[in-house]
């Protein structure tokens, strides 16, 4: 079991400082403009989180996000809530089938991975600082660097980007997944 919480809260309080002119902005997921990003991890927060509380339902899809008023406090509680819903052992057994069957032990680290990488996307994007703990950073490379080489859908992630082997962490898992660790948004310098 990984302890998601804290990447869903870090997460939470990465929008929260999120501007609303940053929205369209460019972000390391060069198809994706930040709106879409942070609307992307909403709808996995949403879902990942009823897939740990084994509420799959094909026909229940995650609410889209809406940048209305209030709209980072919502996307902040969803954060907190899949962390949560992992945070319960049963959310860790079985399998589950959503298109793809596989352990829940992998549908798990996928959460975090999200949430993880998303969040870095998030935070170089609008030019803020994105730190999580080592045992949390440890437990998300060692998924990226046995999972993206051999996912069951490869074209959700880049070619794998080349950095030192003593890379930090979050470096290192955001070149696995085909992003350059060294990317920041025009007018951002890259913060840590």
């Amino acid at each position: 079991m990984i302890d998601l919480k804290p990447a869903g809260e870090q997460l939470a309080l990465l929008v929260g400082a999120v501007r609303d002119d940053q929205l369209d902005g460019p972000t390391p997921c060069t198809e994706y403009d930040l709106g879409a990003v942070i609307g992307h991890v909403d709808e996995v927060s949403q879902g990942f989180a009823r897939l740990a509380r084994k509420q799959v339902d094909p026909a229940d899809p995650a609410s889209p996000t809406r940048f209305d008023d209030g709209w980072r406090q919502r996307v902040a509680a969803h954060a907190r809530e899949l962390g949560a819903a992992w945070d319960e052992p049963g959310a860790w057994q079985g399998s589950t089938d959503v298109g793809t069957e596989l352990p829940n032990e992998t549908w798990g680290r996928i959460a975090l991975t999200e949430l993880v990488v998303h969040g870095w996307d998030i935070a170089r994007a609008a030019g803020l600082p994105w730190q999580l703990p080592d045992a949390t950073l440890h437990a998300c490379l060692a998924h990226v660097e046995v999972f993206v080489p051999a996912a069951p859908v490869p074209t959700l992630w880049g070619p794998r980007q080349s950095v030192a082997d003593d890379a930090p962490l979050i470096d290192r898992i955001v070149a696995i997944t085909g992003r350059d660790p060294h990317y920041a948004a025009p007018g951002h310098v890259a913060r840590r």
